[in-house]
């Protein structure tokens, strides 16, 4: 399923949602594709999406979920790349 986690990041002078999946990378690349996301907006295990696509990508399909929820389930779908430390 596809998650996305309502704007609150703030970065560049906007807020940012981040939009995930729970079942794969894959089904992630394939739905940012549809839905216009560009490819250079991945980062590790997620996209993060500017607060002004957050409605299309809800309309699009992506299910709203609060950001600690958007976390867990990412890493018990054992699909979470956390950054590593030099």
């Amino acid at each position: 399923m596809i998650l996305i986690d309502p704007p609150a990041w703030p970065a560049h002078g906007m807020l940012w949602s981040h939009l995930v999946s729970d079942v794969s990378f894959e089904e992630l690349h394939v739905f940012a594709r549809l839905a216009g996301v560009p490819a250079r907006a991945f980062d590790r295990d997620h996209y993060d999406v500017p607060g002004d696509m957050y409605d299309a990508l809800v309309a699009a399909g992506a299910q709203p979920v609060r950001s600690r929820d958007l976390v867990l389930r990412l890493r018990a779908a054992g699909l979470r790349r956390p950054k590593q430390v030099d």
